[in-house]
């Protein structure tokens, strides 16, 4: 699954244009492929691997696996970086709650996100619909396949269905014409049930294991209904107001997450989900599969990234896109029993190198952020500094540095000014399936089976610091975890258990993209943002007339040009 030819997605990449009357219009080129030639049993898994690759077919400007743009930035992990708020101005307008114009006015973004997931969805239904037809007795893995299949698609729906709300649903039973008479007005619980429908086929039919690694087994398939079940569990209103928090969904959720865990665990340190080598490792249920050296020239590196190295230093050139808030930095301060401080860690910034000694802070800051004088990716030969940056008087000095690779690394590949690598990108790990349970407990006031959840996942936090040494061996920063220890350092009633777990999603996942999705799922969006915004916008200029539009911030709008094309028939997110 890591090496897939290019002449195998060429063969997938099979268009079905309608019969016309016209014979000029029927000429078939040469070396040209129809739907007949590849939709047979004997190329079955070929269009299964097409399948796969759809799902990863990234780009910077219409990112489908990372979230950075839509869940980072959008929220109070990050900024947008880059140079200046007209450096793709779109993720400004994300950035700033700014969408009054839904195409904003180009084919950046948001559009393309939602036409490369739909290219992704019917390479899927094709492949569905051509299987569908096949007899076992001729292709016996006829129902693994489906059940492949079908989870890719959940994994698409799940993605649109979290950007944007509404989305028309699509499958491989609908001819053309039905396909133009779908609109996008499923209720969330509809379409929360076609997703899960899709998963659980593939759960009862995806064996445990896999031979071919980046292939979605029945472990993955049970940790992603989990998910789908937890965001489903949040029943929303017309105007995404959380009107109730449904303890059917919540017990599933703990159902599920039951049959995963033991399965797989946590990587000992941290950065092991950063780093190549570790691909498919321990903690990495589900992941967009990506490679170099196949013969391609860029083989099949991701460039969701492309805009976001560091741009002040030729050890990489561009483009200095997302970086770090001032919030999401002072978020891993911890107190005096290494707890994180959920009220009060924003009260004062840690800007000086001196504020990383003076206050105690979780390790898992260096593993998030670009700070300078600190070591960048972990190495002591190469050090972070502010001159990285590229526009230092808009968004500060920090940097990323989960998503970076080492400019020596084998899996970084440099294609004009703008990087991809070759490392995968996970959609589900194990720590969120440990946090996914916790938060189903808490909610179903059983947080007292939630605290060593939590635990585990602080505990391989502590734990994580060998790989963020200096050259002469100290720390850069001052690392202090504590496990919750309940009636010893904090009173573990459903409200502050709840405080805890909201806090260690943001910790775990910090630059990640989840943030967003994350408040929008609690129902807390709007206060949390516009509070984020109230006091960021004082040491942000950019930032000064941010707003969060409570109804409808939550979700993003749907492409003007898909309203237009259906002539209507889409119906636009409230408040756009």
């Amino acid at each position: 699954m890591k090496y897939i030819s290019i002449n195998l997605i060429f063969l997938m990449a099979v268009v079905i244009i309608a019969s016309c009357k016209k014979d000029f219009l029927n000429y078939q080129p040469q070396g040209s492929l129809t739907s007949a030639d590849v939709s047979t049993p004997a190329n079955a898994d070929a269009l299964v691997i097409a399948a796969y690759a759809g799902i990863a077919n990234d780009e910077m400007i219409g990112p489908i696996t990372s979230m950075w743009v839509y869940g980072s930035v959008r929220a109070d992990d990050a900024y947008k970086g880059g140079g200046g708020t007209g450096d793709v101005s779109e993720i400004n307008k994300i950035e700033q709650f700014n969408l009054t114009v839904p195409d904003m006015g180009s084919d950046w973004m948001l559009p393309r996100t939602w036409t490369d997931y739909y290219k992704a969805i019917s390479r899927i239904n094709f492949a569905l619909a051509a299987i569908n037809s096949f007899d076992v007795a001729k292709y016996a893995n006829k129902v693994e396949s489906q059940a492949e299949l079908r989870f890719l698609r959940a994994h698409c729906y799940f993605m649109l269905k979290r950007i944007f709300n509404n989305v028309p649903y699509i499958d491989e039973t609908m001819s053309k014409d039905q396909i133009l008479k779908t609109s996008n007005n499923l209720t969330n619980e509809a379409m929360w049930n076609k997703i899960g429908d899709d998963f659980q086929f593939a759960l009862t039919n995806l064996p445990e294991t896999q031979t071919q690694k980046g292939r979605a087994n029945k472990n993955a398939a049970i940790a992603y209904l989990a998910k789908v079940r937890l965001y489903q569990a949040y029943e929303q209103d017309a105007k995404h107001n959380v009107t109730n928090i449904n303890a059917t969904r919540l017990q599933q959720v703990v159902d599920l997450t039951a049959s995963v865990i033991g399965k797989y665990s946590l990587e000992p340190d941290y950065a092991n989900n950063f780093l190549d080598g570790y691909d498919n490792g321990v903690e990495s249920i589900f992941a967009a599969q990506f490679s170099l050296a196949d013969g391609t020239t860029a083989g099949r590196a991701s460039w969701v990234f492309g805009l976001n190295s560091p741009s002040g230093t030729p050890l990489y050139g561009c483009c200095g896109f997302h970086v770090a808030s001032q919030n999401m930095v002072n978020a891993f301060k911890t107190d005096a029993n290494g707890l994180p401080m959920f009220d009060t860690f924003n009260n004062s910034d840690m800007i000086q190198s001196s504020d990383f000694t003076t206050n105690t802070v979780d390790p898992r800051l260096d593993h998030t952020v670009g700070i300078p004088g600190h070591p960048f990716k972990y190495r002591t030969d190469m050090i972070y500094q502010a001159g990285w940056a590229r526009d230092v008087g808009t968004y500060g000095f920090f940097g990323n540095m989960k998503e970076q690779q080492a400019p020596d690394c084998a899996c970084y590949f440099k294609m004009g000014p703008f990087m991809g690598t070759s490392k995968n990108l996970d959609f589900i790990r194990y720590s969120d399936v440990l946090l996914m349970r916790a938060e189903a407990l808490i909610e179903l006031g059983r947080q007292d089976e939630a605290l060593p959840l939590i635990n585990q996942v602080r505990a391989r936090a502590k734990a994580s610091t060998g790989r963020l040494k200096t050259a002469n061996g100290s720390s850069p920063s001052n690392y202090l975890v504590g496990l919750y220890a309940k009636g010893v350092n904090i009173n573990w009633t459903q409200a502050n258990a709840r405080k805890a777990l909201q806090f260690e999603r943001r910790l775990e996942f910090g630059m990640e993209g989840s943030r967003f999705f994350d408040l929008v799922r609690w129902g807390i969006a709007a206060e949390t943002l516009n509070a984020y915004l109230k006091v960021e916008k004082q040491k942000r200029d950019f930032l000064t007339f941010a707003v969060f539009t409570k109804g409808r911030d939550e979700y993003y709008p749907i492409p003007q040009r898909e309203i237009n094309f259906t002539k209507g028939l889409y119906v636009q997110n409230p408040g756009y």
